[in-house]
């Protein structure tokens, strides 16, 4: 008889569950964690949702999301506590904010597996491998012992006791760090898991290969800050400068737009043999002439050739095939040693930054109460995009969904505030545990809207 050893997902689900249970039960009792389970607090005012003050594991935070597309295409979330499937850690914050592009298949689609993805690669192979080991073993007790189903589930509990002891109170002590290893890794699953969906659905919604998204993520564990990007969405810190009292603005993110001379030159080597593998259309370089970005989650008509025909709308399909992808879904990624003078970080979708430079930003967070900073940040956008078409703040307000992508993109804006004594211990003690979404929005992990028909070509 074979034995099959590699664990299914719904088989890691239920051994870590009951891992986390009995870690729970055995874990001498500690004041440093209090569970708040689901944070869906938010207001809404119009097309602008904001949640002004909240706790995280390193400090406070502020997050809002103003909307300008008849559908929301933006999409963020913050998840702080554990950051792997065991409860033990390592912990820290989870920060994205997803710029969706023809639509919001991709973005809700991150939004629901990116950080689910990020967890699971955090362990260790070695430990998958002991985990297909024991459901071997349970199979072969199963075998072995038929004539008892509660002989069976003892067998089994006992069986997954001893390992724990063995193992994986080892493992968590010698675990408690991020590596770019993982991050990596979770952004190829979750681009492999959107080609999925593309594929499946494909024969009945062809358009949803024209749907893509950016994505920025942060992730705060220990004093260590990882920060990955694909697209042109933006982190940047703020840092003080104790001999003059000013707040510097620090771009941590590479951004990968083809009005950017570097990125341009990096599809140039990337496709020598392609001299319209960038064209400057309307005053806007563009990638095939197409979309603006180079690197993305989805957008699969430019990364394999057999979504790049019919039924694919004409003004998507390129005249020649190609043989190697055109957009990359490989992240930036910069690690960065946490400082007692860095103040905040900024995460924000280039909405913002179409309006605010990174230090107009940074003065409005400094000079203002933390409470309300990332709703200040969109007004202040909003504001320079009522001045750019000489009309009041007040007048653009009043313009609906649709209409107002005229005036300014979608906006999301998270601000992390950071506390330097919580950075310093919280990769290895517990704290708020917190999982929100911006918009307040919550959508099951099988949920996908129903594909929206784009209008126009992905600009981002």
């Amino acid at each position: 008889m074979r034995l099959n050893v590699e664990p299914t997902a719904s088989q890691l689900h239920c051994w870590f569950s009951a891992i986390n249970f009995c870690s729970a039960c055995w874990r001498p009792s500690s004041d440093h964690h209090v569970h708040t389970g689901s944070d869906t607090a938010g207001r809404q005012d119009g097309l602008l949702w904001y949640k002004d003050i909240g706790q995280h594991l390193n400090g406070e935070f502020s997050m809002a999301v103003v909307q300008a597309n008849n559908l929301l295409e933006d999409q963020s979330q913050i998840e702080s506590g554990s950051l792997s499937l065991l409860d033990s850690g390592p912990y820290g914050t989870f920060l994205g904010v997803y710029d969706g592009h023809g639509g919001p298949e991709t973005s809700r689609y991150i939004n629901d597996h990116l950080f689910q993805h990020l967890k699971s690669k955090k362990l260790d192979p070695i430990i998958i491998g002991k985990l297909g080991l024991l459901s071997a073993i349970g199979k072969l007790v199963a075998v072995l012992f038929t004539i008892s189903s509660f002989i069976i589930v003892g067998l089994r509990s006992l069986v997954l006791i001893l390992w724990w002891l063995l193992f994986v109170s080892g493992f968590t002590s010698e675990q408690q760090s991020m590596s770019v290893d993982v991050i990596q890794k979770a952004f190829q699953a979750t681009e492999d898991g959107f080609l999925s969906v593309v594929t499946k659905q494909w024969p009945m919604k062809p358009q949803i290969a024209a749907v893509g998204s950016c994505c920025l993520v942060g992730v705060i564990c220990g004093r260590t800050l990882y920060v990955a990007n694909l697209g042109d969405s933006r982190a940047v810190l703020g840092r003080l400068v104790r001999a003059t009292g000013e707040v510097l603005a620090i771009q941590l993110s590479a951004e990968h737009n083809a009005s950017i001379e570097s990125v341009r030159q990096e599809l140039h080597s990337l496709h020598p043999d392609d001299s319209h593998i960038v064209v400057l259309k309307h005053n806007v370089w563009r990638v095939k002439g197409l979309i603006q970005i180079s690197r993305s989650i989805g957008d699969v008509y430019l990364k394999k050739a057999e979504f790049n025909r019919e039924p694919l709308y004409a003004k998507f399909r390129l005249r020649e095939p190609f043989r190697r992808p055109i957009l990359s879904s490989e992240p930036s990624i910069s690690v960065h040693e946490l400082q007692p003078h860095d103040q905040f970080l900024i995460l924000a979708s280039d909405g913002l930054w179409e309006h605010l430079s990174n230090q107009d930003a940074v003065k409005i967070v400094q000079n203002r109460p933390h409470s309300g900073s990332a709703r200040r940040l969109v007004k202040a956008a909003l504001q320079e995009a009522a001045k750019k078409r000489e009309m009041r703040y007040s007048d653009l307000k009043k313009i609906d969904r649709g209409v107002r992508r005229h005036f300014h993109d979608d906006i999301t804006v998270i601000v992390v505030f950071l506390d330097s004594n919580l950075v310093s211990r919280a990769s290895s003690l517990r704290g708020p545990t917190l999982s929100l979404r911006g918009g307040g929005v919550n959508l099951s992990a099988k949920s996908l809207a129903p594909c929206v028909t784009p209008t126009e070509p992905a600009n981002t």
